[in-house]
């Protein structure tokens, strides 16, 4: 069985070959991305449209993540990449730095679709917002601190070692090793 992971970002599918022992193929495909403070439904919602839009006969793979800050109930959250767009990382830091509260996770949710059921797998890693460090990364990298180093700071493969991304593709692996009336979903 191939993976077919909706993504555009070609970092998270050699992210996704790190962890699944079946071949995984990058699929392009822009899904309408609806709008809910739950990345579950993003993630849920997309990979139903994009399996329909493949022809409805493999499974696909879809995430979505986020920057949850605590100082502002988990905001912006789903809307990370908006945020970071239109405000940007630089002013992120700055908002969570007026406030007396830095911590933050990322979260990702992972959502496996075959056309009869979905399975979600999550991942989150927890830190803080700190003033910009680092040239490596991308995003919120620069400002999210995990163990006292910044995701810019570190190495592909540190970041990758304690991502949230990887955190739930290690579990959606643990998932597809299983026998299939072990599985919780697809059969």
């Amino acid at each position: 069985m191939t993976i077919r992971f909706v993504t555009s970002n070609e970092g998270k599918v050699r992210e996704a070959r790190e962890y699944l022992s079946e071949p995984v193929e990058q699929v392009n495909y822009d899904y309408t991305e609806i709008q809910s403070d739950d990345l579950a439904d993003i993630a849920e919602h997309g990979a139903r449209e994009a399996f329909e839009h493949l022809g409805g006969e493999e499974p696909v793979l879809v995430d979505d993540s986020g920057l949850f800050c605590d100082a502002f109930d988990g905001f912006p959250g789903p809307y990370s990449s908006y945020v970071q767009h239109t405000l940007g990382v630089e002013r992120v830091y700055d908002l969570v730095d007026a406030e007396a509260n830095d911590r933050a996770y990322f979260r990702t949710v992972m959502v496996y679709y075959d056309g009869d059921e979905s399975v979600s797998f999550e991942g989150a890693v927890p830190g803080r917002i700190v003033a910009p460090r680092g040239e490596g990364g991308f995003g919120y990298d620069p400002i999210f601190e995990h163990d006292g180093q910044t995701m810019a700071e570190m190495t592909a493969e540190e970041k990758n070692a304690i991502s949230h991304r990887g955190r739930a593709l290690a579990k959606f692996a643990d998932w597809l090793a299983a026998e299939p009336a072990e599985r919780k979903g697809p059969r």
